[in-house]
C-alpha cells in the first residue's frame, strides 16, 4: 500500500486553532505546528476521502496493532463530530480533524504564492489542506492520527474565538487631537 492512500487534500474547510507559522508546545510536549479543520457535513466528498484514508491507515498500521487488524470502534479516530464533541457554534453541522506536524507546512494563497504575513491565516479563514493519516500505539493509546501537510488559503472568514476586532473600530470614536482626559 502507498502513502497516497492515506493522504487527502480537503475541499474548502474552515481553519480553527491556527498555529502554522510557529511551533507550539502543549503540556511540555515537543513543539508542533497545528490546526483544527472544520469540515461541513455537506462536504460528503471530503468526508468520504478522509474515511477511506483512515481505513487505509488502519490496514497499513496492522504491525503497530500487534499484527492483527483491530476493530475500528476500539481505536481513537481523528474524524470527530462537531455537534457531539464541541460546544462551539463554529463546529455545528460539521466534522473536524486536528492535524499537526513537527515540520512547518507550506502556506500559500490561491495563486500558490507563499503567505509570509502571519496575520493572513487565522482561526476563521477558509482554505484547502493536505493531510495524511497514520497508525499509532503509544502507552496503551491506539488509533489513527492526522499529520498536517500544506495549506492553501482560499478566502477570509469571520475570525473565531476571542472576538478580535480591528484597532480602527476600537478607537474610531477618539478623533486625532481630542482631549479625552477632560
Amino acid at each position: 500500500m502507498s502513502n497516497t492512500e492515506t493522504r487527502v487534500v480537503t475541499g474548502e474547510v474552515r481553519l480553527s486553532y491556527v498555529n502554522v507559522f510557529e511551533p507550539k508546545s502543549i503540556n511540555g510536549s515537543k513543539p508542533k505546528y497545528s490546526v483544527s479543520l472544520i469540515i461541513p457535513k455537506s462536504d460528503t466528498a471530503t468526508i468520504a476521502k478522509i474515511e477511506k484514508a483512515i481505513d487505509a491507515a488502519i490496514d497499513q498500521g496492522v504491525a503497530k496493532f500487534g499484527g492483527k487488524k483491530p476493530n475500528k470502534a476500539a481505536l481513537k479516530l481523528p474524524l470527530r463530530d462537531g455537534d457531539i464533541d464541541k460546544d462551539d457554534p463554529a463546529y455545528a453541522d460539521a466534522f473536524f480533524v486536528n492535524a499537526n506536524s513537527t515540520t512547518p507546512p507550506q502556506v500559500v494563497d490561491q495563486a500558490l504564492n507563499p503567505i509570509l504575513d502571519v496575520n493572513e491565516v487565522y482561526s476563521g479563514c477558509y482554505g484547502r489542506v493536505s493531510i495524511s493519516f497514520y497508525a499509532f500505539n503509544t502507552n496503551g493509546n491506539r488509533g489513527i492520527a492526522c499529520a498536517l501537510g500544506n495549506i492553501q488559503k482560499i478566502r477570509d472568514g469571520e475570525p473565531l474565538g476571542g472576538g478580535r476586532v480591528s484597532a480602527e473600530s476600537d478607537f474610531a470614536a477618539f478623533t486625532a487631537g481630542e482631549d479625552f482626559l477632560n
